[in-house]
């Protein structure tokens, strides 16, 4: 018994060192400058509902509007959620969206509303902590409407 608690006791100090240690490796957490005339808001006719959606359950990973919780400045979680946000920014930038020709853009919003169909977007791990952010069906379907029309208008001639 005296061996365990031992054990512990170094095991916890351990522990506690390799946590503040931990604290001065901090991965770069950025919102660049955005520039107003790329923003999907620019190049599409982005309704209140659908602004409203991708404000509350898109834009903090998929923008360079990011809100940084109290959590994102504790490591390890700083980690996984710059990660998690360079990672959407990569995938999809609603900041940058007039860098997407017209393909690629169609795509990203087929993509987005399949995502959200499937229940893949938002991430399962970021609805459970931010809880106002899940998509309800007619979230969807209002995302999904706002997506097919603005399709509509990228293939038009």
């Amino acid at each position: 018994m005296k061996v365990l608690r031992r054990f512990l006791k170094w095991a916890l100090i351990i522990a506690v060192c390799l946590f503040i240690a931990a604290q001065f490796y901090r991965p770069a957490k950025t919102n660049p400058p955005v520039n107003q005339s790329m923003t999907l808001e620019s190049h599409t006719e982005v309704t209140p509902q659908v602004a409203a959606i991708l404000d509350r359950s898109c834009k903090d990973c998929h923008s360079y509007n990011t809100r940084w919780p109290w959590y994102s400045h504790v490591a390890p979680v700083s980690w996984l959620v710059i990660d998690d946000v360079n990672q959407g920014r990569d995938d999809l930038n609603l900041s940058n969206w007039g860098q997407y020709d017209k393909s690629e853009a169609s795509n990203k919003l087929r993509d987005m509303c399949r995502e959200v169909r499937a229940g893949v977007m938002p991430l399962r791990s970021y609805s459970f902590v931010h809880r106002g952010t899940k998509l309800s069906p007619e979230d969807v379907q209002v995302l999904c409407n706002w997506v097919n029309t603005e399709r509509s208008k990228l293939t038009a001639p």
